[in-house]
């Protein structure tokens, strides 16, 4: 699974300059991240994965075929088969903090999306926060915005 997700994101992140939509190529490492959130609790809802299909054609334009193709790579992949390194440095390297703590925040969405946080998507959400280098005190902030909004809407 691990060389499926590798060929996939060599086939969208090796050439950038000669995509369309250069843009594109960050948006995908982002979508990866967020794949990881679904599947942090292993108990991968419709609701969670609704919310996962919904950010990736909305926010970030991916065509359906494109959305499809990822989640499905994710859902199959085990745990702690990927690094997240490649994409963790490329959205680094061209998303401002402003950007990072967004990333953040949809993390945090994506984990309400079921009704409730489980323990390991906190987890897993702290660990790639971390790694953005977001610090501890906009990781809460975003938590807490995130579960205010989720209750207002309950």
């Amino acid at each position: 699974m691990l060389d499926a997700i590798s060929q996939f994101f060599q086939r969208t992140l090796s050439q950038p300059e000669q995509r369309e939509n250069q843009t594109l190529t960050l948006e995908l490492a982002t979508a990866a991240l967020l794949c990881e959130v679904m599947r942090a609790d292993y108990d991968t809802s419709d609701a969670e994965r609704a919310a996962l299909r919904q950010m990736l054609v909305t926010r970030y334009r991916l065509s359906e075929s494109a959305v499809e193709e990822l989640m499905a790579m994710a859902e199959e992949e085990v745990e702690d088969a990927v690094d997240h390194y490649q994409f963790v440095s490329l959205i680094k390297e061209h998303y401002h903090y402003d950007q990072r703590c967004e990333l953040v925040a949809l993390m945090w969405q994506l984990a309400w999306a079921d009704g409730s946080v489980d323990p390991l998507e906190e987890h897993r959400i702290r660990r790639l926060a971390d790694l953005l280098h977001v610090s501890h005190s906009d990781f809460i902030r975003t938590k807490l915005i995130t579960e205010e909004r989720n209750n207002h809407n309950a």
